[in-house]
């Protein structure tokens, strides 16, 4: 095993021969994309070891025309939830979205890597379904032409088990480390909310002319106002997102029409927030400062949760309580959401999971696997939690009943005060929180790194490599990993599994496993829990 002085490099096992040709360099979403080119071809025995790449003196695949339709037939689909055709000689993949494997569709060509072995076309129509399409499923009339969702045309079962195989290739394409140290990874927990579960939405527009309207133009008309088009730098007009919850859903009209009402307001273009915040209202009388409401719900029988609309509010009735749902566009105002019984309050415009529906069953599933099974039986028991990249406290908080202390750590001071009211609201005397830079978090840790859990939970790009070197040299007892970006967390993981040689410290992993927290997308978040290896 390795040291820890070079950290695993994205690309692990990504070609040793340079390529000419570069598509957006640096982006992880590029980098996965093009591994699952490469695997393809190597499988159909095209190219050398990296699969595009073309021996010295080897006639170039012959590629049709830019902007030419061809039928293609849907050979798999990519870890980036877009669809990988082979080309009739077998030597170029044709990358298509809105497809499953054995649709045979008519796509147009739209970019060319010949270089890289693969060229980017858009979808025109299924000429004949796999067998995995449904197209009955789709609940958007956007889908085909919108970047946000890839899946919508695949049951659900089916968009678990090819998200369960991202995660297989990630540790396997990324990680670097030989299968026996990679545990079988766990079914995809699935979201209890595939449509409607969205409680963020984040619309833009912009001005025509862009950067060269240096006159500072008025728009006369509303502009496209929603997001990216396919394989376009086009916004596409959305008027209805139907993964947004039926408040931001709501929003979003509003603030469509807003838009469209004070256009001379707007030179830059601009984007939008719809973010839901909740009220619990108790049905014992009782009244407090977030449970205010302008109007009184009224009981709507023979429904589990009935709802009574008025204006830009929404009520849910609930057992105890009434729910009143409505919709922030203010970056700097408050959002407050409850999971199960613990209340968050955020500035708006920070970052807080944004699917609702699966925060309570999540947050216990960490729960159960913050402490190993023989804990209590220990000499010396995990006491103590650290919990880095903390946020406004997610982690933190709902963990915190189970040990002795609590410290979340976070570099975004905003966060950091959320937190704290947060932890004051939810009656948590034992748990703190500061504002440092989580690469140097572990230098004043008060805790015994052996009766120590971590959680971590960095941005896309993962850790860093000062951040992972700390954690080898302080060496807590166990790590609960939680990522949305499983590819940069099977390399950190690598780094941990690998250990540090003059610490002797090392971790072993004892699972690993998805969750769907955006279905419908490719998108799909993942959690390793890791133990110190005694030496």
């Amino acid at each position: 095993m390795s040291s820890t002085s070079e950290k695993p490099k994205l690309e692990a096992r990504r070609p040793k021969k340079a390529k000419t040709e570069k598509a957006n360099k640096g982006h992880v979403f590029d980098e996965v994309l093009q591994v699952d080119i490469d695997q393809l071809l190597k499988k159909n025995g095209a190219g050398s070891d990296s699969g595009s790449d073309q021996e010295e003196g080897a006639a170039k695949p012959s590629l049709p025309q830019l902007f030419t339709e061809i039928e293609v037939r849907i050979t798999e689909l990519s870890s980036t939830g877009d669809g990988l055709a082979l080309s009739e000689d077998g030597r170029h993949v044709y990358v298509v979205p809105f497809t499953v494997p054995g649709d045979k569709v008519l796509v147009k060509v739209v970019r060319q890597h010949p270089s890289l072995g693969y060229s980017l076309t858009d979808f025109v129509k299924v000429l004949d379904p796999g067998p995995q399409r449904d197209d009955s499923l789709i609940g958007c009339k956007y889908f085909g032409t919108c970047s946000g969702c890839q899946l919508q045309m695949m049951p659900y079962k089916d968009q678990l088990a090819h998200k369960k195989r991202i995660v297989e290739k990630a540790y396997a394409n990324f990680s670097g480390l030989i299968p026996e140290l990679v545990p079988a990874i766990d079914d995809t927990f699935g979201s209890p909310l595939q449509y409607g579960y969205r409680t963020k939405l984040t619309p833009h527009f912009s001005v025509p002319g862009g950067r060269r309207n240096r006159e500072h133009k008025v728009m006369t008309e509303a502009p496209p106002i929603g997001f990216t088009m396919k394989n376009r730098r086009t916004d596409l007009d959305i008027e209805d997102c139907p993964l947004g919850t039926d408040i931001v859903r709501r929003g979003l009209k509003s603030e469509r029409r807003r838009v469209a009402e004070n256009l001379s307001h707007f030179r830059k273009g601009a984007t939008l927030l719809l973010r839901e915040t909740t009220k619990r209202i108790p049905k014992n009388g009782e009244t407090s400062a977030e449970a205010e409401v302008e109007k009184e719900p009224e009981e709507t029988p023979g429904s589990a949760a009935p709802r009574i609309d008025s204006g830009d509010v929404i009520f849910l009735d609930r057992e105890d309580y009434v729910e009143e749902k409505r919709c922030i566009t203010d970056n700097n105002a408050t959002s407050v959401e409850y999971i199960d019984n613990y209340l968050f309050t955020n500035k708006a415009g920070a970052f807080f999971q944004n699917n609702n529906s699966i925060l309570s069953p999540f947050t216990e599933y960490i729960r159960q696997h913050a402490l190993p099974a023989n804990n209590g039986q220990n000499a010396t028991p995990i006491k103590y939690l650290l919990d880095a990249y903390s946020g406004s406290g997610l982690f933190t908080i709902t963990l915190s009943p189970l040990f002795k202390s609590s410290l979340g750590v976070d570099v975004a001071g905003d966060s950091i005060v959320s937190a704290r009211e947060n932890a004051k609201a939810n009656n948590l005397p034992n748990t703190g929180f500061a504002a440092a830079d989580a690469a140097v978090l572990f230098k004043d840790v008060p805790y015994p790194a052996n009766e120590t859990l971590l959680v971590i939970d960095p941005p896309r790009k993962g850790c860093s490599d000062d951040f992972l070197r700390q954690l080898l040299a302080y060496g807590p007892r166990r790590v609960v990993y939680v990522s949305c970006n499983v590819h940069t967390q099977a390399r950190d993981v690598a780094v941990m599994v690998q250990g540090d040689a003059q610490t002797k410290v090392r971790y072993e992993i004892e699972n690993i496993r998805g969750f769907d927290f955006f279905p419908q997308t490719g998108h799909v978040e993942g959690v390793a829990v890791l133990n110190k290896v005694s030496t």
